[in-house]
């Protein structure tokens, strides 16, 4: 079996003014917060201007692929890596490098990493093909490299110092540091409840977030940023029949690659078209290699089937199409019930917020996610997602809404949002200065300046050009960033196959009408594996990730809403229109259908956890 290491974490700090040899205490620290992400085993180094932090998820060849890892030759260390990731073309990339004179010690990818670096500097980024966020340190140069993949599927933070830079996979590795502060102002403020991930922005003040596709390196000269990768607007010239086919291809190829592993590896199923076609590809690539049946898991809830009703964003139920698939395959199949007091534990809001770093606007669904990874992580250690299938191919509401198409704001805001979860309950002069609208229009505009434009299209075909661009590089980050640390949180790798940047690329530039042309939304994927799926499955319409329709949740929360307002040392309580959420707490019903009454209440006790938690100091 090949050498390969899973998921880490990462942390770091370079500083050109001074001595970093005795730092081993700090670093210690900032490596310490990530224990969650590489429960396996840990590593620090140190050098004069650079300290090096590194958490292990290991699997097999634990002493060749210890971290932080360094390129030596004569007795001297060229280089240096602390390394997070999957690079799924390591084995291609050990060949080319063994015919170009290199030696491997280990069977790990991250030395493949190492020796791509010294072949190619700092070009090495365009070789490699998968999930990363790590660190260089280029002893000869006394340079740090700091590398994020193309789509952002692995989370990692910096934030700049006179002299150098701390960085981490976790704005808490930094936050460890005593030269960083939770500092948070109106912009933070405004980032966290706009539901618009914006590029390189984070709630903290001073830190950022290597940009997708983006390196950064820190010299002695300061600081710089580069784009190594971004979507280009290109004709695309293949016909129908070649481009579904292209795309099957794609992802046969893409599939058989991120099943590499020497761990359980499962698949997320939710019985829809996006996971559906994942776990059948698996299903075949595993049978055609000899292995066992494909082990598969859907998240259910407490009482679901009996309260559920049919509505626009979730026509039907999954479980019952996800069993189906199941036996059309031959899966082991699990199906993980997640029940209401567990929802309601404040034990999992902290360690949600905890492993967030931020409150989230998005309900209970990190919760849900939290339970639903730690569940799987008792069987599996790998488990592949269908995560951005629809911003990839074009499968939300919102690009099928002209409406929504026209806003001057993100789609899925003008689509979706009946209201701001968390305003109704905030203090009316906080909300005023905020202004989340004329912030989502602002982020808007930029986001559509960004987007590459396509000469000859029709202004309908740009317009849905911008929204699939914005898609991609707004919101898929925001999701990918919720499934990284809910489930690194559990120390669970979850690999998203539709992120390979080959299948992004080809199918971004595909016409909208090519991508609609049975009638339905991701026509184009829906084609590609036809052959694989059941036909129920085939022409089953979109439908959200599910959440609790037990109308207790929504009461256990305001009764801890009710507890937090009587506590008068609650650090949220400045923040908030009191007598309105003291109705809100006080209200007798629960309306489980009332998603966004109950996100606003679980946004003020994630609030109320991270400010009390991360002591945020909050700025103007």
């Amino acid at each position: 079996m090949a050498g390969r290491l899973l998921m880490c974490g990462i942390a770091g700090w370079v500083d050109f003014d001074r001595d970093l040899t005795g730092a081993r205490e700090c670093v210690q620290a900032m490596t310490d917060t990530m224990a969650c992400r590489g429960p396996d085993a840990e590593g620090v180094w140190l050098d004069t201007h650079v300290a090096f932090g590194h958490r292990r998820l290991a699997v097999i060849d634990i002493e060749g692929g210890r971290q932080p890892m360094p390129a030596e030759a004569d007795g001297r260390t060229l280089a240096m890596l602390t390394y997070s990731g999957e690079v799924y073309n390591y084995r291609e990339l050990r060949s080319q490098l063994r015919a170009r004179g290199h030696r491997f010690r280990t069977r790990s990818d991250t030395e493949v990493v190492l020796r791509a670096y010294l072949e190619w500097g700092e070009d090495f980024v365009d070789h490699l093909n998968g999930m990363y966020a790590f660190a260089m340190w280029d002893a000869r140069r006394e340079e740090l490299l700091l590398v994020r993949d193309r789509m952002g599927v692995k989370p990692l933070f910096y934030y700049p110092l006179p002299a150098g830079v701390l960085f981490g996979s976790e704005p808490k590795a930094i936050l460890a540091n005593p030269l960083a502060e939770a500092v948070v102002g109106l912009e933070g403020l405004r980032e966290l409840m706009a539901q618009a991930k914006t590029p390189e922005v984070t709630a903290f003040q001073g830190m950022y977030e290597v940009r997708p596709g983006h390196l950064v390196r820190v010299s002695r000269g300061g600081l710089r940023r580069r784009r190594y990768w971004a979507l280009d607007a290109r004709e695309h010239i293949d016909d129908l029949a070649t481009t579904v086919n292209t795309v099957r291809d794609l992802l046969t190829d893409i599939v058989s690659r991120q099943l590499v592993a020497d761990v359980p590896l499962c698949a997320q199923l939710s019985g829809g078209l996006d996971s559906s076609a994942l776990t059948a590809l698996a299903a075949r690539s595993l049978r055609a290699g000899g292995g066992g049946p494909l082990r598969s898991f859907t998240v259910d809830y407490f009482g679901y089937a009996e309260a559920f009703r049919p509505s626009p964003l979730m026509s039907s139920h999954d479980k019952p199409y996800a069993h189906e698939l199941a036996a059309y395959l031959g899966t082991e199949h699990t199906d993980i019930l997640l029940k209401t007091i567990e929802l309601a534990d404040p034990a999992v809001r902290a360690a949600t917020v905890r492993a967030a770093d931020v409150p989230s606007g998005a309900g209970d669904f990190n919760g849900s996610l939290y339970l639903l990874f730690r569940a799987i992580r008792e069987h599996s250690t790998v488990a592949l997602s269908g995560e951005s299938a629809d911003e990839v191919f074009g499968g939300y509401p919102w690009l099928f809404s002209p409406p929504a198409l026209a806003a001057d704001t993100f789609a899925w805001i003008a689509f979706l949002r009946p209201g701001d979860p968390l305003c109704a309950l905030l203090d009316p002069g906080l909300t005023a200065r905020l202004d989340l609208d004329g912030y989502r229009r602002q982020r808007f505009r930029d986001a559509v300046a960004e987007t590459p434009p396509l000469p000859g299209e029709t202004p309908d075909e740009a317009r849905l050009r911008v929204a699939n661009y914005i898609n991609l590089t707004r919101f898929v980050p925001a999701l990918l960033d919720r499934k990284d640390r809910m489930s690194m949180a559990v120390g669970l790798e979850v690999r998203v196959p539709f992120c390979d940047h080959r299948l992004v690329e080809y199918v971004y530039n595909a016409p909208w009408a090519m991508k609609t042309f049975d009638g339905m939304e991701k026509s184009l994927l829906r084609a590609a594996v036809r052959d694989l799926l059941p036909a129920s499955i085939v022409q089953r319409r979109k439908v959200i990730y599910p959440t609790t329709l037990d109308p207790a949740y929504e009461l256990a929360g305001r009764v801890q809403l009710g507890e937090l307002l009587a506590d008068l040392d609650a650090p949220v309580l400045p923040l908030l229109d009191v007598e309105a959420a003291r109705g809100r707490a006080a209200e007798p019903v629960p309306d489980a259908s009332g998603w966004v009454r109950r996100a606003s209440v679980e946004m003020v006790l994630q609030l109320n956890e991270w400010l009390s938690r991360y002591r945020v100091r909050l700025v103007d």
